[in-house]
């Protein structure tokens, strides 16, 4: 793990497992998700201002988590985080489930509603885990959890692989040392049995 840290463009068996790509084709994948989060931001955007902003109060518009989404009027603006809760309060009641027109207070019907939050949680996901998945393809979360591995477990590993390679070596020797009385044991047992044999033999003749 180690050494593959230190050189991750190596060709190794791990290649097969982890098809890392270069950092810029990365970045590029990155830069392409902000691109599509920046799109859908804009298309909701123009959705409420064209479809439900017409009259009445105003919904509050979604704000692109690239730009400065810090202290915003809420009337006016919310985040990805809060907009599904925030859109809620303009939601209105509609005469029956199959109808798409407001009968009561509200700007949204819950069937826009339901799609509008559909889209924020898309949006949300991508921009939440797209540099985690941006580190996955280029390997920087493999190589940081791989790191981390190495440099606190590897070495007690290694002590305790040390351990055991001492054990299997105490073990082979104790079977060759075994191995080497039972021999000496089966050839005295043989000597001893012809000795009793020949004794044997000239007690009778």
């Amino acid at each position: 793990m180690h050494e593959w840290v230190q050189h991750p463009t190596a060709h190794t068996a791990l290649d097969e497992i982890l098809p890392c790509v270069d950092n810029s084709t990365a970045q590029q994948t990155l830069q392409g998700s902000k691109v599509v989060i920046a799109q859908i931001v804009e298309a909701i955007d123009l959705f409420i201002i064209n479809a439900l902003n017409q009259s009445g109060p105003q919904i509050p518009l979604l704000c692109n988590p690239f730009q400065n989404c810090n202290n915003l009027n809420a009337t006016t603006n919310v985040t990805l985080q809060n907009a599904n809760e925030v859109w809620k309060n303009y939601t209105c009641e509609v005469s029956s489930s199959s109808s798409e027109i407001c009968v009561g207070v509200g700007r949204m019907t819950p069937t826009i509603y339901t799609q509008l939050a559909a889209l924020v949680n898309v949006t949300y996901g991508l921009y939440h885990y797209g540099p985690f998945f941006t580190d996955l393809i280029d390997c920087t979360f493999v190589r940081e959890t791989f790191s981390a591995i190495s440099h606190n477990y590897c070495g007690s590993l290694s002590l305790f692989s040390k351990w055991i390679y001492l054990g299997l070596v105490v073990v082979s020797v104790a079977v060759m040392v075994s191995l080497i009385l039972w021999i000496i044991y089966g050839r005295e047992h043989r000597h001893r049995l012809y000795a009793k044999k020949m004794r044997y033999i000239n007690i009778v003749t």
